[in-house]
């Protein structure tokens, strides 16, 4: 019980549940300054209801059937080919492509993409086609789940039939490391390949083994490990072997990131007295406190790979929860991204340095959402009552 309770203050820092709402993870932001409306349309109704859901959840774009300045019109020309015609109001060609993707949803996603890249306006990148990995308890356990960014293609990856924590992706795709406490009953990191299924034990120290997560060129993991005594940031190599020891505290730490580049981490640590954010280089040092500025509890930092100045956290307002974002570049005080009569939490970017994923819940309810920290629309992508807790990241093909 004191190895869970350790766990749950390494990953979690003692979050509560906060506000209640009817429809929890949508937040309509009226002011369509700053949009660019487009007419979306496809020739299969599935496809063309994700397009729909799709653009209606991009913050740059707003929807619209006439006085519109773009139309977008994707075709389904194969299995897993769409094709994409874009036009101005006044009929003008802008673009007609085909794209190929796994299947056709997923061709679908990838040519919205290129939509998105084509209209946007702002250089922003496209982001449709990224694939999610999360907690889910469709099963009354906690398991590991994949999904495309809108829940389609969903499968449970484990089934461990125990509590899963924190899955991330490998660079490349084609793994999940994640924290179980299967089999021997206390928090180990194990890891999945994803064309195999095969699991295999990736750290299993004596304490608490969690946080892992991939470096962005994927040689390196950084982790929490508790073997030696008190919840400390440690970096291995991709295979668990020559791990070394980060940080010497009193304190913990927890939610281990590395930046876009991979020489630094971001991580949460109590060493102040309270949840803050720190840095530290990969290869040692002193750990420097991040001047968020904006609240005495910041934990859960996700590094964005599109703008390296950025990063999204978790703060406590009040009695509850919200995401903001901490700008380098600026240098003044974090941002509150969401202003949501809700809790959210777990925030991680999406590719284009705007958007990102994160868990909305209430006393009932947990969904998984897009937030457009420009405005703070957010959109609810996961089913209702699925239970999903995010908890993990986004791989971008």
């Amino acid at each position: 019980m004191q190895n869970l309770t350790r766990l749950f203050l390494c990953l979690f820092f003692g979050l509560s549940v906060g506000f209640a709402q009817r429809n929890i993870g949508d937040v309509i932001v009226t002011a369509d300054i700053k949009t660019v409306s487009v007419r979306v349309s496809a020739n299969v109704p599935e496809l063309n209801n994700l397009a729909q859901l799709a653009f209606s959840a991009h913050g740059r774009y707003r929807l619209a059937n006439s006085g519109f300045g773009y139309d977008i019109r994707f075709t389904q020309v194969a299995t897993n080919q769409v094709q994409v015609d874009i036009e101005r109001s006044g009929g003008a060609k802008v673009l007609s492509q085909v794209v190929s993707g796994t299947d056709a949803r997923n061709a679908l996603l990838r040519a919205a993409d290129v939509a998105v890249e084509q209209t946007n306006g702002l250089g922003l990148k496209g982001f449709f086609a990224a694939k999610l990995t999360f907690i889910g308890e469709r099963t009354n356990k906690k398991e590991v789940y994949t999904s495309d960014l809108f829940f389609g293609d969903t499968k449970q990856i484990t089934r461990d039939n125990t509590q899963a924590l924190t899955p991330r992706w490998s660079a490349d795709g084609r793994k999940i490391i994640y924290t179980s406490f299967f089999r021997s009953g206390f928090p180990d990191i194990f890891q999945i390949d994803l064309g195999s299924y095969q699991r295999t034990s990736f750290v299993s120290f004596k304490g608490t083994n969690s946080g892992a997560r991939f470096s962005p060129n994927g040689q390196q993991v950084a982790m929490v490990l508790s073997g030696e005594g008190s919840a400390e940031i440690y970096v291995g190599n991709a295979q668990g072997k020559q791990i070394r020891r980060l940080t010497r505290t009193d304190a913990v730490e927890a939610s281990p990131c590395f930046s876009p580049d991979g020489s630094r981490l971001v991580f949460t640590s109590d060493a102040a007295g309270g949840p803050q954010l720190y840095t530290i280089s990969v290869g040692g040092g002193t750990m420097r406190r991040v001047p968020t500025n904006i609240s005495g509890y910041c934990a859960e930092p996700d590094w964005s790979r599109a703008n390296p100045n950025k990063i999204a956290f978790t703060i406590r307002i009040g009695s509850g929860y919200q995401i903001a974002v901490y700008d380098f570049s600026k240098g003044t005080a974090a941002v509150q991204a969401s202003h949501a009569p809700f809790d959210g939490v777990e925030p991680c970017w999406l590719g284009d340095g705007r958007h990102l994923v994160y868990t909305a819940r209430d006393q009932r309810t947990s969904r998984i959402c897009i937030l457009d920290t420009e405005t703070g629309k957010s959109t609810a992508i996961s089913p209702v009552n699925f239970g999903p807790a995010f908890q993990g990241n986004v791989w971008l093909p």
